[in-house]
Parts: structure tokens; C-alpha cells; sequence
């Protein structure tokens, strides 16, 4: 065998090329079998052209052909893979292969002359729940076409066979023996819809391996770097409803509040979602989080396609979906139109096709539009493939265990979690906490426990106004913080879904920043005010010092070219644990951005990444350290970074002591320093070079 392969760029429409290549191609593979002493009569050779749509990031393979017919296997294979069919105009060839093969000229045989049936004795066996006789055979004397029919045994010298009852084994020309099933298999007693727990287990497993599938999707056929490299994304299943049923180890911030995403997109297309429609929207006051979190949503019907049984839903974080500043993060932003196309309901995908033209116009149509569409769409399309997956590998859970017992264990996992959730609170201490932010906001939270119900308040009543800028968190977010923070509470490997929010009422005041009224800016409440919450929530539950509060938002770009990352820190320390140094924390859970790739994607050098020794807080337990990252940027882009913990330090818990609080800062090309506060926006020339000394976190215990 002898393969070629060659890298191009060139229209599916230019067949003539495409033939010219692979007859090069062929010549050279053939050649080179030639060469190896097989007659060229005895040769074959076949070519495979990959194509992709557009600027994704994935090519498929079709087998090289006449140009329509190479387009009509495209689209089948593409939607079969993602779950629509591209525009046929943007399809370019990528690369052709030609992989040539030349026969032996004679059939392998394994020496194997036996006629006989080889029958040779009897043996003792279990069969069931008992022990029984069954005929064995000797294999190097069974003749071709020989049967056997279990219960039996078959020996050779090296190994045994045991064909179980209900199977066959026959003996193939050559000495080959195939095993097959003869007698249908009928199971004594259905799954059924009734729980049961090794069946619970195996369907917690099941649902979140779909998830995780649906993730492993997204990152391979996503386009931008936070997305692709990063992992700045979700993917989960929902019930029919609408309820969290499991996820994938994602984002936390996202996967709590994505319930919220496709309750709203349920409702606002009741009786017009037809099946294979997909949906998008990031609208913070619609179930949305901040509008970069772009959430796609594909519900999935029944056989007959008139009931929609699940849903499926992906949530991205975009590099840029437009606002005042590359990157879609303006530090100073006072009302969402400053940050970005807002999208309450759009329907993406309609009869298998992706709707490209409108999408564009879309992303293009706010009062500052998104800056690289290009890269919107190819990310849109990954979310499409990744729900596709989901939709795909639910199909297969049907067939195997039927529709009815899938939707009875959705159900049944989110009952486990909610049973798992009332044990704690029967042994779950009340508490209170005041949080204080370094824009002097305050987020004051009691926890109250009804034993006798086991059930619990959350009660946010205090918490400051909402911000004049964009320190706002929608409702949803707060929602996905106490889902978070008891589900950390619950030992054992279970999905995080919405049972785990049953027993627990939040009261969260309208119009406070963890709350905020429609139309304020809430880039910073998806990231910061988020982990402020769940510093909150930890400080009155008492378990666990304070972390890093902050996820470090760091983003630059220009008009071609946008990034954005979230830098790791410290976590606070426990009973028992010191805590963790320079790791995400709480409600963000993505990568740092390996430097080859940010070098080679972004004209940056990173200049310094090393842990911030000694930055965590002094306790019988140690806070975990955080970290300085330095890039140098090669050409002009403008920073904004949003970030926390910069005035007020983590707390230390039961006698522990602070962690450092974190700093921002550039360096010009002219020795020059320039300080910069939690939350700004600087443009940086070629030389300049970017520090951020990421907070420590909080010890437990007196040192």
C-alpha cells in the first residue's frame, strides 16, 4: 500500500484541478508499489477529496467524483456529522489523497485440512444457576462448515471457546470460527420506568457521557481559540421541560443558568418548533448570562415528530460578539447595547439548513456590531455539530433502552439529586455572611434550614442596589451559584441538574445587582459577581476560606484580531487541606491558553507565567498561591481586563489569615509603569508588556 496526499486550496467546482492532482498523485503511488515487485496490472489506487464550508475548521472526505456528486455526498456526510447542510458555494477543496493498492495475487488460507466435526467428550459447565454436561469439541479436528450449537465447549491448544447457549459457532474454510446469535435475546423482566439503583447509576453515567461527547465535538470543530483551546464552553441535556437533567464537568456559571436559556426559548416558540429547528440567544434577561455567552439550542422530538421528548443545548463563549471594545468587555459600559448584538430568539437552523445569510445580518446589525462574523459563524456551526451529537447519542439511548424509560430516568436522576441535596441540609449548620466588594458593594446572604421539611432559604435580602455600571449579575447567575455551591456539598459522582435546586428557596431582592432590572450592563456579572456569590455562600456555610473571587478577565484585540481568557489564582484553604495554587476556581472552569498557541494565533510573546509564591493566606491550612502572567504585545491592541480581589483580600476562615490581593499593570517600551485599577481599558503599542499578579487565597486555622 502506497498513499499521497497533497494540501490545496481550491473550489470544489474546479474538477479539472482536482482530477489533474490525483492522476499526479495516483502515478506517484503506484509507482511506488510498482516498486515493491507487484505487477502494475495488480494495482488499484482510489482518491478522496476533503472538503470543507467555508471557514470551518473541520474537513470531510468524499471519494473524488464529478462535482455535483461530490457536493451531494458532502452535504450528506456534513449533516449526518453536524447536523445541517452548508452553503454549497463556500466548499473548498483542502487536500487530495490517493492511496494505492496492489494485490498479492493469492488468497491467505490458514493450513487447516480437518473433515471431521470434532467431537471429543463431555465436560461440566455452568450453565445459569447451575452446573450442568455439555459436549466439547476439539477445534484443529472440526472440518469447514461444521456447527456447533451452545451450550458447548471448544478446545485448542491454545484456548478455549465457550459458546453460550442460544449461539452457534461455525467453522470457516481456512480454520475462521464466527460466533453467532441464533436465538433472539429476550429479557425475563423489562428495565422499565420503575428506579432502580444500579440502573440509576448506569443512566447518571449515560447522560453525562452524552454531555461530554457533545463537549469533545464542540472543541474539535470550533474556530476561536477560547472556545477551541480554552474549553470556555458547556454542553448539557435537558428534559422536555426544560430542566437541567446532567452535564458535562463545563463552566459552572454556564451550565446552572442554561436551564433558564431553553425554558425561554420553550416558551417563546410554543407550537412552531418543528423538528431539527435550532435556536440561539444570550440575552441575560431571557436566561442569558452575559451577551459573549452565546447559547445554541436544539430540542429533539419523538419518532413521529410531534412531541418534543429532550433538549439539548451548547453555550459558547465568543471572542467577540461586538460593544465598545475589541473583545466585547468595556470597563465602563452602563447599558447592554454598549456590549454587544443582543439575541433573544433566533432561529438557526430551519429544515436542515444553517441560516448563514440571516445569522450575518444579525451579528451585524447592533449598534456595535460584532467585529470577525467569519468567526461567529464557524463557532455557531460547532455549537450545531456538538448539539447534534447530543441528539444523535440520545437516539441511541432510545433504542436501547426505549423512550419511555429514558424519559422515566431524566426524572429519576433529578430525584436522586434532590434526595442528595435534602441530606445535607439534615446536617447542614445555618449561617450568614457579609461580602464586601472592592467597589464597596456588598452582598449579604443567610442560609436557613427547616429541618422537619428539609428544605433551606437562601435569602440575599440586603445586598446592595444594582451597579450604575456593569457589576450586575442576572437572576439566572445567582441561580447558578447556589446550584454550584450545594452540589460541591453532595459526596459521590451524580450529575448536577435541577433536582438539586427543589429543596432550596433563593430570594434574591429585583433591582440589587445580584437582580438587576432589564437593559443594565452585566459583562462583569457572569464573572465577577458570580464568584462573589459564591465567596459569599462559602463564608456563611463555613467550610472553606475565601479564593480569588475574581476570574481575571483579560482581553485585547483590534478590528481583525480579538481574544479573551480568564487567568487562574489561589483557592482558599479547608479543614484538613491547604488550598490550591494557580487554578480556576469556583464558577469558571476553562484552560489557559498553551503560549505556542497564543504566539502563533496572536502577534504576543508571554513573557513570564510562573506561580506567585507566598501570595496565599498563613493558616494551619495555607491558601493556594496565585500567579504572574506577563504578554508583550508586537503590535497595537487595546486591553480591557476586568478583575476583582484588587483592594479587599480573600478571607481567611477560623483564624486563618488573608490571601494577596491581586494587581494590574503595564509596562511601556519606555520604562515607563502604568498602574491599572480592577476594572480598565489601556491601548498598548508593539513592546508594551501586560502584568497581572493574579490574588492568593484565604488560609483555615490559626497558623
Amino acid at each position: 500500500v502506497a498513499m499521497r496526499e497533497r494540501q490545496m486550496d481550491v473550489p470544489v467546482a474546479d474538477h479539472a484541478a482536482l482530477t489533474a492532482m490525483a492522476e499526479s498523485l495516483a502515478a506517484d503511488a503506484v509507482a511506488q508499489v510498482a516498486a515493491q515487485g507487484v505487477p502494475t496490472c495488480q494495482i488499484t489506487h482510489a482518491a478522496r477529496v476533503y472538503l470543507r464550508a467555508g471557514n470551518a475548521e473541520t474537513s470531510l472526505p468524499v471519494a473524488l467524483a464529478d462535482t455535483p456528486d461530490m457536493v451531494t455526498a458532502f452535504m450528506a456526510a456534513h449533516e449526518a456529522e453536524f447536523g445541517f447542510r452548508p452553503d454549497s458555494a463556500t466548499l473548498t477543496a483542502e487536500m487530495v489523497t490517493v492511496e494505492a493498492t496492489g494485490a498479492s495475487g493469492a488468497t491467505a488460507v490458514l493450513p487447516h485440512t480437518a473433515t471431521g466435526d470434532g467431537a471429543s467428550g463431555t465436560a461440566q459447565m455452568w450453565l445459569g444457576d447451575r452446573v450442568g454436561t455439555v459436549p466439547t469439541f476439539d477445534r484443529p479436528a472440526m472440518g469447514p462448515g461444521t456447527q456447533v450449537d451452545g451450550p458447548a465447549i471448544i478446545t485448542e491448544p491454545t484456548g478455549t471457546t465457550v459458546v453460550e447457549a442460544g449461539w452457534r459457532a461455525t467453522c470457516r474454510p481456512g480454520g475462521a470460527l464466527v460466533l453467532n446469535r441464533v436465538v433472539p435475546l429476550t429479557r425475563t423482566e423489562a428495565i422499565g420506568t420503575q428506579v432502580d439503583p444500579i440502573m440509576l447509576e448506569v443512566f447518571n453515567n449515560l447522560f453525562m457521557s452524552i454531555a461530554e461527547q457533545m463537549g469533545a465535538t464542540l472543541a474539535k470543530t470550533a474556530a476561536s481559540v477560547n472556545i477551541r483551546e480554552r474549553l470556555d464552553f458547556s454542553c448539557a441535556i435537558f428534559d422536555a421541560n426544560g430542566d437541567l437533567v446532567a452535564n458535562a464537568p463545563h463552566v459552572p456559571v454556564h451550565l446552572g443558568s442554561m436551564s433558564a436559556s431553553v425554558k425561554g426559548i420553550l416558551a417563546d416558540n410554543a407550537g412552531q418548533i418543528r423538528p431539527g429547528d435550532v435556536y440561539m440567544m444570550n440575552d441575560p434577561f431571557n436566561g442569558g448570562t452575559h451577551l459573549p455567552d452565546v447559547t445554541v439550542v436544539t430540542p429533539v422530538f419523538d419518532a413521529s415528530g410531534t412531541r418534543i421528548d429532550f433538549v439539548v443545548a451548547s453555550r459558547g463563549h465568543h471572542a467577540d460578539i461586538g460593544g465598545k471594545t475589541p473583545g466585547s468587555a468595556p470597563p465602563d459600559s452602563t447599558h447592554i447595547d454598549e456590549e454587544g448584538v443582543l439575541i433573544s430568539n433566533f432561529l438557526l437552523v430551519r429544515d436542515g439548513r444553517f441560516r448563514t445569510a440571516e445569522a450575518r445580518a444579525l451579528l451585524g446589525s447592533a449598534r456595535y456590531p460584532c467585529r470577525n462574523i467569519d468567526q461567529n459563524i464557524a463557532d455557531l456551526t460547532a455549537q450545531v455539530a456538538s448539539n447534534a451529537r447530543g441528539v444523535t447519542e440520545l437516539a441511541k439511548a432510545v433504542a436501547q433502552f426505549g423512550r419511555d424509560t429514558v424519559r422515566a430516568y431524566m426524572g429519576h436522576v433529578q430525584d436522586n439529586a434532590e434526595e442528595s441535596v435534602r441530606r445535607v441540609l439534615d446536617v447542614l449548620d445555618e449561617g450568614s455572611f457579609r461580602y464586601t466588594m472592592d467597589n464597596g458593594a456588598h452582598i449579604v446572604v443567610s442560609i436557613t434550614v427547616d429541618k422537619a421539611a428539609r428544605s433551606a432559604v437562601i435569602d440575599f435580602t440586603g445586598t446592595s442596589d444594582q451597579d450604575r455600571l456593569n457589576y450586575n449579575a442576572p437572576l439566572a447567575i445567582c441561580r447558578a451559584v447556589v446550584l454550584y455551591v450545594f452540589r460541591t456539598l453532595i459526596p459521590g459522582s451524580i450529575p448536577m441538574n435541577e433536582g438539586c435546586l427543589k429543596p432550596i428557596r433563593i430570594i434574591a431582592p429585583e433591582g440589587s445587582f445580584i437582580n438587576p432590572k432589564p437593559g443594565a450592563a452585566v459583562i462583569s456579572g457572569n464573572t465577577e459577581v458570580s464568584q462573589s456569590i459564591a465567596e459569599a455562600l462559602y463564608g456563611a456555610l463555613g467550610v472553606l476560606a475565601g479564593s480569588q473571587g475574581t476570574m481575571n478577565n483579560f482581553v485585547y484585540g483590534n478590528d481583525r484580531l480579538q481574544n479573551y481568557e480568564t487567568i487562574c489564582g489561589g483557592t482558599g484553604a479547608g479543614n484538613g487541606f491547604d488550598g490550591c495554587s494557580a487554578v480556576h476556581s469556583h464558577m469558571t472552569n476553562t484552560r489557559m491558553t498553551d503560549p505556542e498557541v497564543l504566539e502563533a494565533r496572536f502577534p504576543v510573546r508571554v513573557r513570564q507565567f510562573a506561580i506567585r509564591h507566598g501570595s496565599g493566606g498563613a493558616g494551619r491550612w495555607r491558601g493556594g498561591d496565585g500567579l504572574t502572567r506577563a504578554l508583550e504585545f508586537l503590535e497595537p491592541m487595546t486591553v480591557t481586563v476586568l478583575s476583582s480581589r484588587r483592594v479587599v483580600p480573600a478571607y481567611g476562615q477560623q483564624g486563618g489569615g488573608p490571601g494577596m490581593t491581586g494587581h494590574n499593570a503595564v509596562l511601556r517600551h519606555d520604562g515607563t509603569v502604568q498602574d491599572l485599577s480592577s476594572n480598565a481599558q489601556t491601548d498598548m503599542a508593539p513592546g508594551d508588556v501586560f502584568v497581572m499578579q493574579t490574588p492568593g487565597g484565604g488560609g483555615f486555622g490559626a497558623p
